[in-house]
């Protein structure tokens, strides 16, 4: 009977947060096809690079979703009900600094990222003006990550899914009609991601008066500025933000080293990246999840519960694992003929699709690890796990093997920093699992 409600609560999170993570993919994907099928390939680079360099951006400040699930789900734990409407009012706080603080340097942020990123002259005229427009979506989704994050926390996946699937669908919607009927292009897509997301962000508000309006008193601007406590939200989400930029920094230099072997190469490692996506945001419903439940037993000092839940998140994710690498290989030409017509890019992106057939095993290990150290708020754990993997394992890899193996340096790079991220996490997770509860 314990194992059954174990794997209920499990599943009651984890289904939501696979739902709401795979609509993520699939707006990325409808972008990559729409961009994909037009006449040139500098469109299709353009949504990449200037993609990419908002995964930079927020990604880097995705601590304002896992740091306050985290701290949210500890208090829910422990039963606090003011620490729980303090940690949004924080959260929410921090993002509107840092959203205006983006919309004002939106110039000299332009400048420097086109510096760092590498790309042909006519990706690089349509990647700009794909970011200028972006960016005036910033204040909208910082501030839907720190909802989110709460949602969480409070062992709600239902509500992040709601906000994910109108979100996404909107943007489909948005990204469609601008590019099929208004002939924008690569700008299209960035103005339906605008859109959409202060749609999200309106609609997120409304969810949280409808539900949890009375958390909303317990938001005194005293102790919500309690300098101990701000201390402590900063000490946490600044090594996730330690950890979060090395991890998009590995991902946004394969873009750009990818765009240095040449536009087909990075159209073709664009797509397979699309399959590392999917597989990322599906396991990763697991590690939602852990963040949510784990915080829920670290708060409530629940040692027996805490080893037994990452246990079976583990299994599930294994499980997980094997049905996607068993989908990428069985319909691998299918899967990319979804995202481009151009025979050079598929049979391209098909010279290096076993290295997205073996990643959902390789990745759903630090995947979930990923989720429990959030959930235990045991920050530092991660922050020193991919400062370790990125620089002594993915650069020095990349390096050494880039003249003799060319672009297959990358993959192996890339799968060698997951491979590493999931054992060192491990040996972390045997040395300070005992801690978190303190009995």
């Amino acid at each position: 009977m314990k194992e059954k409600s174990l794997n209920r609560q499990i599943l009651q999170l984890a289904i939501p947060n696979i739902l709401s993570n795979l609509s993520i993919p699939l707006l990325s994907s409808v972008d990559t096809a729409l961009v994909g099928h037009m006449q040139g390939l500098e469109y299709l680079g353009a949504v990449a690079v200037g993609g990419m360099i908002f995964n930079f951006i927020y990604w880097g400040f995705g601590f304002l979703r896992m740091g306050t699930t985290g701290l949210t789900a500890q208090a829910f734990g422990n039963e606090n009900r003011q620490e729980i409407s303090l940690v949004l009012g924080r959260a929410l706080f921090i993002a509107a600094i840092i959203a205006i603080s983006l919309l004002i340097l939106q110039y000299p942020l332009a400048i420097l990222s086109f510096f760092l990123v590498k790309a042909s002259p006519e990706v690089e005229i349509y990647a700009q003006s794909y970011f200028y427009i972006r960016i005036w979506a910033a204040p909208a989704t910082l501030g839907i990550y720190a909802i989110q994050g709460w949602f969480m926390g409070m062992q709600n996946a239902k509500y992040p899914l709601y906000m994910a699937l109108l979100i996404n669908l909107s943007n489909i919607l948005f990204s469609v009609i601008l590019v099929k009927v208004f002939k924008m292009n690569s700008d299209g897509v960035a103005l339906g991601t605008v859109f959409a997301q202060y749609i999200g962000l309106f609609f997120s508000v409304f969810l949280f008066y409808f539900k949890y309006s009375k958390y909303a008193k317990g938001i005194a601007r005293e102790a919500l500025l309690e300098s101990k406590a701000i201390k402590r939200f900063l000490f946490v989400n600044g090594d996730i933000f330690i950890r979060t930029i090395c991890l998009v920094f590995v991902f946004s230099y394969f873009t750009a080293a990818s765009a240095t072997f040449g536009d087909d190469i990075l159209a073709a490692n664009t797509i397979l990246m699309q399959f590392w996506t999917i597989l990322a945001y599906g396991i990763d419903g697991f590690a939602f999840a852990a963040e949510s439940i784990v915080g829920k037993y670290v708060g409530a000092k629940a040692k027996a519960d805490l080893k037994k839940i990452i246990e079976y998140l583990f299994l599930w994710s294994l499980g997980m694992g094997l049905v996607l690498s068993t989908i990428f290989f069985a319909f691998d030409q299918q899967l990319l003929q979804l995202y481009t017509d151009k025979p050079l890019v598929i049979n391209l992106a098909k010279k290096y699709i076993w290295w997205t057939i073996f990643a959902p095993i390789i990745n759903g290990v630090c995947f979930i690890w990923d989720g429990v150290f959030l959930g235990a708020t045991d920050t530092v754990a991660l922050r020193n796990s991919m400062l370790i993997c990125t620089f002594l394992i993915f650069l020095p890899i990349f390096f050494l093997f880039k003249e003799s193996l060319g672009n297959t340096a990358l993959w192996l790079a890339m799968t060698l920093f997951m491979i590493a991220r999931g054992i060192s996490l491990s040996v972390f997770a045997y040395f300070r699992i005992d801690r978190w509860t303190g009995i």
